[in-house]
């Protein structure tokens, strides 16, 4: 199973708070809707930190593991290699 990322669009409040948080880019801010979208869901690294910044709680994850084995996930390590 792989990691799933729903943004609840009517508690959205287009803050863009997890757009800014997010170090690996997943959010996007529809511009029409003025509401924060999932654009790449394959790029997040369950750190949660946009579930815990938002403030209205309209992001959730499923799928994740709480403790990954860093040193052991070679795509993950890559992923973090630009923040190291």
């Amino acid at each position: 199973m792989s990691l799933e990322i729903t943004i609840h669009e009517q508690s959205c409040r287009g803050c863009e708070l997890c757009v800014d948080i997010c170090p690996t880019k997943v959010f996007e801010l529809d511009k029409e809707k003025l509401l924060c979208t999932v654009k790449h869901s394959e790029d997040c690294i369950a750190c949660l930190s946009c579930a815990y910044i938002c403030p209205s709680g309209a992001i959730s994850h499923r799928d994740f593991h709480l403790v990954k084995n860093f040193y052991r996930d070679q795509a993950f390590c890559e992923k973090m290699e630009k923040f190291l």
